[in-house]
């Protein structure tokens, strides 16, 4: 056990240049705390779907169960082709051996709560999943995924470095535990690494 945990990433959180505008959303804490202990595999959905960078801007739009994925200005319909990437890009992050992902809160693709969906007199409400999130955590439903905002919660941000630890040990024992005895652990992220105190943000 003694290689690092492999954490999925919103690859902006690192501080890699993959925004809208050619920015990034850089995570001290991610980067610098959490990241002495993880190995990050970074995702960008839009840029790596081929958007460019930087790109316009996109917004969920319609139904918040199953909205659409369309550019905010030239309203240009992306769902499809994001759908698409994706169904291809978590092909290959099954063979990653991921034991969690970190969203980018309020993203349209990545974005696992609380995202923005717009109603056809572009109204507002925050009740939906960005289209690369909802797709992974069908996928992966046993994986522990939390956004970057849910995780100033001193209180969320233990129980998500928990379920990253129990997945891990699960997955040592080589499948003698079933799924269902998984979802009934709880381990201390203590038990496993001498984890830091987490900084207060």
């Amino acid at each position: 056990m003694s290689e690092k945990i492999k954490i999925g990433i919103s690859s902006c959180l690192l501080g890699n240049k993959v925004r809208w505008d050619g920015g990034h959303k850089r995570d001290g804490y991610l980067t610098d705390t959490l990241g002495r202990y993880v190995e990050w595999v970074p995702v960008c959905p839009e840029a790596e779907v081929g958007l460019g960078i930087p790109r316009e801007t996109l917004r969920l739009v319609g139904d918040p169960e199953n909205p659409r994925l369309v550019t905010t200005q030239t309203g240009i319909d992306r769902t499809d082709d994001m759908k698409r990437w994706a169904r291809r890009r978590l092909d290959a992050l099954a063979g990653e051996n991921l034991c969690g992902f970190i969203f980018k809160s309020n993203s349209p693709s990545s974005g696992m709560v609380r995202v923005k969906v717009y109603d056809a007199k572009g109204m507002p409400q925050k009740r939906g999943v960005g289209i690369f999130a909802r797709a992974f955590m069908d996928r992966f439903p046993l994986i522990p995924a939390e956004d970057d905002g849910r995780l100033r919660d001193p209180a969320i941000r233990e129980n998500f470095i928990d379920q990253v630890f129990t997945l891990r040990r699960w997955r040592a024992t080589r499948g003698r535990l079933s799924c269902v005895a998984l979802s009934s652990i709880s381990i201390p992220a203590t038990s496993w690494c001498s984890w830091p105190t987490a900084p207060a943000i």
